[in-house]
């Protein structure tokens, strides 16, 4: 029997449901595999504080689970608070990334601690980002004065014909030195060069001396189509974009149906299954 040592769980349309919650029997099988011994990796595009409260509920503190935030760009060992890695955007590209959003009507946003930063609070694009994440919005009167000097990303956010204009025209801008691509129809994400979960992944196995072997990771989209090709069992839910059905290994329950707590069942707790029989 393969015994699973690290289960990597994507957040938003994976772990939580429709309403952006973890459900009970989604909880309570995460926590009996946790104690069995199985380390937990959160792994979003989300800002590392939007996936601390469900870090929080699964307890994942208490039992050397991991964040990996930013789609890979950081990651935190959650017991310690101990940064194993992180990756931010070269300081020179963040004026041209601003004056771009700008310049094409588009309002860009970023974050410091608790806060997403931005110079336009009532954009509803913002609303849901803030929303997503349960941060609170703070209005500045100047976006590049205001945020950290090292970001691990930004966003710029809007229409969906327009934003996909806008994508084409920066990656060929910064496609050299960055990584940019619509993580939602309305979000365009700006992150460090080579980021993305997969190899963020790797770096994670190398640092706690595993092989991909024994990961098990759980996805639904664009996002998440290079984690769940490179696991030893990748995941992909029923609700996942088709790409990611054809690179995985097995496809699960819907995100509504506690499909993470299915996967757990069948592959980690059932001591009688064995993913080669």
């Amino acid at each position: 029997m393969q015994k699973y040592k690290v289960l990597v769980l994507d957040l938003d349309g994976t772990l939580t449901n429709s309403k952006k919650e973890v459900s009970e029997e989604n909880k309570k099988t995460l926590i009996e595999a946790q104690k069995k011994g199985v380390k937990i990796v959160l792994a979003s595009g989300r800002p590392t504080y939007g996936i601390v409260p469900i870090a929080q509920e699964l307890e994942i503190e208490n039992y050397g689970g991991y964040i990996l935030s930013f789609n890979g760009g950081t990651i935190i060992n959650w017991a310690t608070k101990e940064k194993v890695y992180e990756s931010v955007l070269p300081n020179h590209v963040v004026p041209g990334l601003y004056n771009d959003a700008k310049d094409h009507g588009f309002t860009i946003l970023s974050y410091k601690d608790d806060h997403i930063i931005t110079e336009n609070k009532e954009d509803k694009y913002v609303g849901v980002e803030a929303h997503l994440n349960k941060m609170a919005v703070k209005e500045v009167p100047c976006f590049l004065s205001a945020v950290p000097e090292s970001l691990p990303k930004c966003l710029i956010v809007g229409n969906q014909e327009e934003l996909a204009t806008l994508e084409k025209k920066m990656q060929t801008k910064y496609g050299e030195c960055m990584s940019i691509y619509r993580s939602e129809p309305f979000f365009l994400e700006l992150m460090p060069q080579n980021i993305d979960k997969a190899q963020s992944l790797q770096r994670l196995l190398d640092h706690l001396s595993l092989t991909k072997e024994e990961m098990i990771a759980c996805g639904d989209g664009y996002n998440d189509l290079t984690m769940v090709e490179f696991a030893g069992m990748g995941v992909a839910m029923a609700n996942a974009q088709d790409a990611v059905k054809n690179v995985s290994n097995y496809i699960t329950l819907s995100n509504d149906e506690d499909g993470i707590a299915h996967v757990v069942k069948k592959f980690i707790l059932d001591k009688g299954y064995s993913p080669n029989a």
